[in-house]
């Protein structure tokens, strides 16, 4: 009896009583609690991957316009590649796979 009173008079306690209320607060009805924080940080780290993938492509393109810049033979090249380009005394044929991606 004499511990349930101990009990009792820690649960009643007005800094305890507080203490309890200002952590519900912070953790469930506070504009920053635990679950806004935790979607916030998701998109942060979605966020840096993206900016790390476009990183990655700026410098891949960086070194593909400085290759061409520099190269009269990789322009003509990527040129050719890329835009089916031609010279005057040449024909061009392309070959259209079908196999792939279809199946009949």
């Amino acid at each position: 009896m004499e511990t349930l009173k101990k009990i009792l008079k820690i649960f009643i306690n007005k800094y305890f009583l507080l203490t309890v209320a200002f952590i519900a607060w912070m953790v469930f009805f506070d504009s920053n609690n635990v679950f806004t924080r935790a979607k916030l940080r998701d998109k942060l780290d979605d966020l840096q991957e993206e900016k790390h993938f476009y990183l990655d492509e700026i410098r891949q393109d960086s070194a593909l316009t400085h290759k061409l810049l520099t190269d009269s033979t990789e322009l003509e090249r990527f040129a050719r590649e890329k835009y089916l380009m031609k010279k005057d005394n040449e024909d061009l044929y392309l070959v259209v796979d079908t196999s792939s991606g279809r199946e009949k």
